[in-house]
């Protein structure tokens, strides 16, 4: 097995815009500025990069699963017409307190992608907007990056649900891939699709 770091990213909050009220629709999908050009910029680089994201929408009846893969399906087909990769994606449906191992802050999604794919959690990258991800990361083993695109006071409270702090913190995915280009891990990969 070949065992390469990976990057895994949260979706909503981090490559599009959050929405209470769940994004039920290709139509409510807005990407971040940046977002595109940031994937691209780690596809060029070689970096591996894979979704894992909570989606109790589908759980709670407000969207059926057919939606969220056309959704998943669309987002792929973006990102790949704008240069970039997205090699895999884990989701979990499940609303909280249902006691799945999926479900973020578990770390069943990534685990289960990096058991797929081949890849070490312990080189890899684990970015999101959330307590949830930087937990799920940090129990992974993954490098923890938390992006701040929630309200100052929201974010903090996130950030105070983590057990131990993130290694980084910015302000956008553009930002987090300056961080993950400068690791000694993803340096000078080069484009390996």
């Amino acid at each position: 097995m070949r065992h390469h770091p990976a990057v895994f990213l949260d979706r909503d909050g981090v490559i599009n815009e959050d929405r209470d009220d769940y994004v039920k629709s290709w139509a409510e999908y807005a990407f971040y500025p940046g977002a595109l050009e940031a994937l691209r910029r780690l596809r060029t680089a070689g970096c591996e990069v894979y979704l894992i994201t909570n989606q109790a929408g589908v759980g709670k009846g407000i969207m059926p699963r057919r939606t969220l893969l056309d959704i998943l399906l669309r987002l792929r087909v973006t990102v790949q017409r704008h240069g970039g990769l997205i090699h895999g994606i884990a989701f979990c449906p499940h609303p909280s307190g249902a006691g799945c191992e999926c479900r973020k802050p578990k770390t069943g999604m990534l685990r289960r992608l990096a058991f797929k794919y081949g890849l070490d959690p312990a080189r890899s990258v684990m970015v999101g907007d959330s307590g949830k991800d930087m937990i799920a990361g940090r129990a992974a083993g993954c490098r923890t990056i938390f992006i701040h695109t929630r309200p100052p006071d929201t974010a903090r409270e996130h950030l105070e649900r983590c057990e131990q702090p993130p290694d980084d913190q910015c302000r956008s995915l553009l930002e987090a891939v300056e961080i993950i280009l400068s690791l000694p891990q993803f340096a000078a990969r080069g484009d390996t699709s």
